[in-house]
């Protein structure tokens, strides 16, 4: 859809669709996660809540786990995501050059395998490791969105391609990491490369055809955001108001919005009865603050968007004139709470800049900001009436300008928490975060656009928090209710797996070892399960239920931001953006690999 606007500023009645489109999420879809024996979507479910019915494994007895079977990708890069359960077939994904493999749960024969052929120039366009965060399904096909920006239909029984369009262009830096989601008749992608200036955008196409149904823009002109300046809300003086024209444009110095990030790899979820796509856009570019004035709006934003239309209904930006490279994909996690005694339908985000959000999802009204990582220190506090940080200047790396080193910033660029996505239990009403804790030192520089280069502008090293006394993580339960953690568990690494919560009492995620943990969902520290898999994780934890017998799965497979030194072969300390160095004794606990394990109670 081609939004238009007249001369007035305002949009015309056949752009906004007077009346609303009717509410359906995608009644296949639908079907196939209400039934707790698949895992049909990354998530398990259009609310990003990660938490599964079954409990044939529970907390009594997920200590005599085994391993059950095991698939090796042959890619030794980083492996995010998980594959997809749906009715006996498993559909797994690799990391570059983007492999997909349906597998028989009977026998584990290989039913089909697509490798798609790519040229390798885009690996070097790729900012923090080649990865791939996983497939989606609907209506008999599985999608796949490469890294090369090409949004593939593959038939989910033969495994040959039905469509594929064109979604960026990646010798400009336009490339893919992000899994595509299904809502509706609808797949949903975004696009990555903030440090190569790309401008960032949401788009929808149409699952039977491919064709482009809308395309929502992070910054610039209104009718290019699909923004309407009257309708469009965000929080604003204690309230929700109005955006105003030209809300972007004004934000910016010039032109500088043109090549202003603010893109959009992370994770997305639905609300069938308000008809609300949600998700975050990711940090402006450059990384030298100096050189883009202003708020840099909507860079650093949680967006929501009517499915149909894709117009915007709110949105709300957490960190304006992001100093930090805190990009604000992390995924937006939705649930009927409690918040401050009242019952909400709320959104929870854990943001990288280590504030937890807890926002109305219907209005996009502030609810609760507060930090789930307490050696946050770039800011004070969000100040709730303006929705704004109140910044520490000691930590200003705008204020101590260009070629000045900024020291002990916490957190680091790759935050309290990346894209590794948390859980919500709805038993316990808890969200379950794996965090980082790792703080740097940040020096900003000019550089100039060049298209199709990277446009960083900064040098970075990162080392443990000096608070947690060399432990790099922890895995906490939040009340998103409260803003408050309620249990705390160290890890000696970052903890950069998705978390995974069960009917069953437990709680599982991943270490950058290799561990694959599960704990008592009502007491953290309590570890029930561990068992070293052959490479660090930075895969989502995933169950399902095959003939009566439950299973829990999880990638092994180093890299990611946090392992891309060993995945990438990188060895000086502020390469990879400076997680070299932070992280350069994982490579004395875990190797790269490549694989799926299994796990199940014995027969």
């Amino acid at each position: 859809m081609r939004t238009t606007f007249t001369q007035r500023g305002k949009l015309t009645l056949a752009a906004i669709g007077m009346l609303p489109g009717l509410a359906l999420a995608n009644a296949d879809v639908e079907k196939n996660i209400a039934n707790p024996n698949n895992w049909a979507m990354q998530a398990g479910d259009m609310a990003n809540q990660r938490y599964s019915k079954l409990k044939q494994i529970n907390t009594a007895n997920v200590g005599k786990m085994q391993v059950a079977w095991t698939f090796s990708t042959g890619v030794l890069r980083g492996h995010e995501g998980s594959p997809l359960v749906i009715d006996g077939t498993m559909y797994l994904h690799s990391p570059f050059p983007n492999k997909v493999w349906a597998v028989d749960l009977d026998s584990q024969k290989i039913l089909w395998k697509y490798e798609p052929r790519q040229d390798p120039a885009v690996i070097p366009q790729m900012c923090c490791d080649t990865v791939n965060r996983g497939l989606a399904y609907a209506e008999g096909k599985i999608f796949l969105q490469q890294a090369d920006s090409m949004l593939v239909a593959l038939n989910a029984k033969t495994g040959k391609p039905v469509w594929s369009v064109k979604n960026g262009e990646p010798k400009l830096g336009a490339v893919n990491t992000n899994a595509p989601h299904v809502f509706g008749n609808k797949v949903i992608t975004g696009i990555s490369g903030g440090e190569w200036g790309v401008r960032g955008f949401l788009v929808a196409y149409d699952i039977n055809s491919g064709k482009q149904v809308w395309k929502a823009y992070s910054t610039g002109p209104d009718e290019e955001m699909l923004v309407d300046p009257d309708k469009t809300m965000t929080w604003t003086d204690g309230a929700m108001k109005p955006v105003g024209p030209a809300s972007s444009l004004k934000s910016w110095q010039g032109d500088q919005w043109k090549t202003g990030g603010g893109t959009t790899w992370g994770w997305y979820s639905y609300d069938k009865a308000l008809n609300l796509v949600y998700y975050g856009t990711g940090n402006p570019s450059t990384w030298n603050p100096a050189q883009r004035p202003g708020d840099n709006r909507w860079s650093m934003s949680i967006m929501a968007r009517d499915l149909d239309s894709g117009m915007m209904k709110w949105v709300y930006q957490m960190t304006p004139y992001d100093e930090w490279d805190y990009d604000g994909v992390n995924e937006m996690i939705l649930a009927d709470i409690n918040v401050k005694g009242k019952p909400t339908k709320a959104l929870v985000h854990f943001d990288r800049n280590g504030f937890g959000y807890t926002l109305d999802r219907a209005t996009g009204a502030l609810l609760v900001a507060e930090k789930y990582d307490p050696q946050v220190n770039w800011a004070t506090h969000i100040d709730m009436k303006s929705g704004k940080p109140v910044r520490d200047p000691k930590f200003s790396t705008a204020k101590n300008g260009p070629d000045v080193n900024t020291k002990g910033v916490c957190p680091a660029a790759l935050g309290s928490k990346d894209q590794q996505p948390a859980s919500f239990d709805p038993m316990t009403k808890l969200f379950y975060v794996p965090t980082n804790h790792v703080c740097m030192d940040y020096e900003p520089f000019k550089v100039d656009y060049v298209a199709g280069q990277p446009y960083v502008g900064a040098t970075l090293s990162m080392f443990p928090s000096p608070a947690s006394h060399g432990g790099m993580g922890n895995y906490i339960a939040w009340d998103a209710g409260s803003g408050k953690i309620v249990q705390s568990k160290a890890e000696k690494f970052s903890v950069w797996s998705g978390a995974l919560n069960t009917a069953g009492g437990l709680s599982c995620f991943g270490t950058l070892e290799g561990y694959l943990k599960c704990v008592d969902a009502k007491d953290i520290n309590k570890e029930l399960f561990k068992f070293k898999t052959p490479s660090g994780i930075i895969g989502n934890v995933f169950t399902y239920e095959h003939k009566g017998k439950q299973y829990v799965g999880v990638y092994s497979g180093i890299g990611g931001w946090a392992g891309i030194g060993m995945a990438a072969g990188l060895e000086k300390d502020s390469d990879g953006l400076g997680a070299v160095g932070g992280y350069r004794e994982l490579g004395q606990y875990t190797e790269l690999g490549g694989s799926l394990t299994v796990f199940a109670l014995p027969n």
